[in-house]
Order: C-alpha cells, then sequence, then structure tokens
C-alpha cells in the first residue's frame, strides 16, 4: 500500500475505535447514574420541614429522593403543560404552587388531566383540596419536559404552557420557590392521573452508536486488508514474470 492511503486508513480505524469505546463509556456512566437514581428513589422518606425554622433545600439534598410536605395550594398560582398525551389521548400536566411556610413554595405536579375535545384551550374541572394537604412525591429538577420552539414556556399571564422552569417562574411571579419540583405519588382525591413513566437511562443509544463505530472501524480494518492483499498481488505478479523468463 502507498503510504498516504494507509496512513488514512488507520488513523480512521483508530479514531472509529475510539468513538466507540467512549460511547461505551458514555453508556456505562449513563446506567451508573440511573442506579443512583434508583437508589435514591427506594431511600427513605425526606420530610421537608414547616414552620418558622424551616430551612431551605437545595436540589442536590432531595433529587429523585421521596418526599412528603404538608402546606396549602394557591389556587391562582397553576400552570397547564400542554402536549402531554396518555394512551394516544390529549391533556395536560397540572403544576400548582403548594404554600409550605410564608417564605417556602414548592411547586407539585399535581397529575394528568385530559383535554376537553371541544376546545383546546378549556380546562375540564378537577377538585382541589382546600386548606392544608400532605403532599408525597418524588422531587425532580423540572415538572415534566417536552419539544418546544424558542423559549414561549415562560411567557407572563399564560397558564397553558410548552414546558415550566421553576427559576423563571419563581422570577416571573415572586414566589419564594424552592429549586425542584414534586412529583406527586399519593392519592388526595382529585381524580388526576398520576401514573408517571420511569425515567429511561439513555444507554440504548449509546450502545448503539458505538455498535456503529466499531462497526465502521471493522469495515475500515477490512478495507485496508483488501488494499494491502491486492496491492502485493500486483507487486509479486511481475517477479512471478521474470522468473518464468
Amino acid at each position: 500500500m502507498r503510504p498516504v492511503p494507509t496512513l488514512l486508513i488507520v488513523l480512521g480505524v483508530a479514531l472509529t475505535a475510539a468513538l466507540g469505546v467512549w460511547q461505551y463509556g458514555r453508556a456505562h456512566l449513563r446506567l451508573d447514574r440511573q442506579a443512583k437514581i434508583e437508589q435514591a428513589e427506594h431511600a427513605p422518606v425526606v420530610e421537608l420541614e414547616r414552620g418558622l425554622n424551616a430551612r431551605a433545600y437545595a436540589l442536590t439534598d432531595v433529587a429523585n429522593r421521596r418526599v412528603r410536605v404538608t402546606g396549602h395550594f394557591l389556587q391562582n398560582r397553576v400552570v397547564y403543560l400542554d402536549n402531554r398525551p396518555r394512551n394516544e389521548l390529549p391533556g395536560f400536566y397540572v403544576v400548582m404552587a403548594l404554600q409550605v411556610t410564608p417564605e417556602r413554595v414548592v411547586l407539585v405536579n399535581r397529575g394528568w388531566l385530559p383535554r376537553d375535545l371541544r376546545d383546546r384551550a378549556a380546562i375540564m374541572p378537577y377538585p382541589t383540596p382546600a386548606g392544608d394537604v400532605t403532599i408525597e412525591g418524588l422531587a425532580q429538577p423540572d415538572p415534566s419536559r417536552a419539544f418546544e420552539l424558542g423559549h414561549g414556556g415562560s411567557a407572563a399571564g399564560l397558564m397553558i404552557r410548552q414546558n415550566l422552569d421553576v427559576s423563571d417562574y419563581a422570577r416571573e411571579t415572586g414566589l419564594p420557590l424552592q429549586p425542584f419540583v414534586i412529583m406527586q405519588t399519593n392519592d388526595t382525591g382529585d381524580h388526576l392521573l398520576r401514573d408517571w413513566p420511569a425515567p429511561a437511562s439513555g444507554a440504548d443509544r449509546n450502545y448503539g452508536y458505538m455498535a456503529q463505530w466499531f462497526g465502521m472501524s471493522l469495515i475500515l480494518a477490512l478495507l485496508g486488508l483488501r488494499m494491502a492483499y491486492k496491492r502485493g498481488r500486483r507487486l509479486a505478479t511481475p517477479a512471478q514474470n521474470m522468473r518464468r523468463i
């Protein structure tokens, strides 16, 4: 083989193999993170403090942990997350602020509500507990995220949105929000559906990319061997002819 093609093939094999190894490492990182999430979900419930001396919680304190908190819902601080289908039926996630103390408010994803098929902007009625209510659920960094164009989910005054960012909503409303959202799991008699999907690790995608890169590396290696074989035969043919003469 000539030097330049040989070098290009060697570099191609090395690069694609390295990318395959990188994707393999990414897959294992995702699996490790998923294992930590599952471990946190099965850890003891975190009781969020309530009272004059109740402390603020960072996301790292409760992320993916089961939490329990008592407060009252602020019905005028509710957002309906659009495009959240369930069993092929259109609907919303109902995200409402829960006042824990005068200085502490936490967002609660209360569950799924079907859409009124006659009026896209209409909200079907659902009960909200009056007074104090105890909420149990999983603490997450956001209430759910769907694809959107731009950043329309934080426009002031919109009850129906595509997405909701906790920090943006805190600035918009002036509420002293905790930096996480509780995905409610207990029943409070509101008839909302709360069969939250289990978070996927995403490792399968990395394994797929890994297989593609390793496949390309193998193809390049075979191509290089074939070129070397053909080059060797061409060089051997004149020598064989000379021996016959």
